[in-house]
């Protein structure tokens, strides 16, 4: 049986669920990282929110593979296996008359756009034919709404299959009324997790350095919150879908 953690972007499982891979990681549970969206942007002109989000990471037009090398680095701090698939970022998908999906920072948190339909119905192809059938499947909640986080929730739903449910950090952290909107229908359960791999989930997010400005301001704001987020239930809590 293994534990597949689905990340929508190359940090989202290690920054959400981190401390109980590394305890899963310990225990010698197998576990697996499954990025959806790391592939190679189109060559070409990108858009401005993209060029920009380039310029804050510091990464240019290195990013998806600054990015990748990053989340191989926490998941080898983790002990767990890495899978980085070819689907787009949202900052870099287009629509079929080449204008961009999602042009600014108000699109990326707002509904999905049509034209992702087809991204999602050949997500859940993939999944379907490389799961099986005793994983345990762990998807984001989609608290924050970040369209990316949309596209894999609905890919997993569709698969017709059990799975768990993750609070998106640091989106947990900005919008915590969602948090009981999300799972208001599911069924918690708290996975606890020690101290030392509490120690490693910081560790392992401080590898993502060129994300760290971006989603907690700095590394004190993000141990701060993490600590804090650890200490309500010294664990971490899943949500079964119903």
């Amino acid at each position: 049986m293994r534990w597949i953690y689905i990340s929508p972007h190359l940090d989202d499982a290690v920054l959400s669920c981190g401390g109980l891979i590394q305890e899963q990681s310990i225990s010698k549970t197998l576990v697996e990282i499954w990025t959806i969206c790391a592939g190679d942007p189109p060559e070409g002109d990108l858009s401005l929110l993209a060029l920009r989000l380039h310029e804050e990471w510091g990464s240019g037009s290195e990013t998806p593979a600054s990015r990748r090398a990053e989340d191989v680095a926490a998941c080898q701090l983790l002990g767990v296996r890495h899978r980085h698939l070819s689907f787009l970022d949202c900052i870099y998908r287009q629509a079929s008359d080449g204008t961009w999906l999602y042009p600014d920072e108000g699109s990326i948190q707002g509904p999905l756009s049509p034209q992702d339909d087809f991204t999602i119905r050949t997500l859940e192809t993939f999944l379907v034919a490389i799961l099986k059938p005793d994983d345990v499947v762990v998807c984001p909640l989609t608290i924050g709404k970040h369209v990316d986080h949309q596209m894999v929730r609905q890919a997993i739903e569709g698969l017709n299959r059990p799975f768990l449910y993750y609070a998106d950090i640091p989106y947990l952290f900005n919008h915590p009324t969602q948090l009981p909107e999300l799972t208001q229908f599911f069924k918690p359960q708290v996975y606890p997790f020690s101290n030392q791999a509490l120690v490693f989930w910081l560790e392992a997010i401080r590898i993502y350095k060129s994300q760290i400005a971006s989603l907690f301001n700095n590394t004190e704001q993000m141990y701060n919150n993490l600590v804090a987020y650890y200490q309500k239930e010294q664990g971490l809590c899943l949500w079964k879908s119903s």
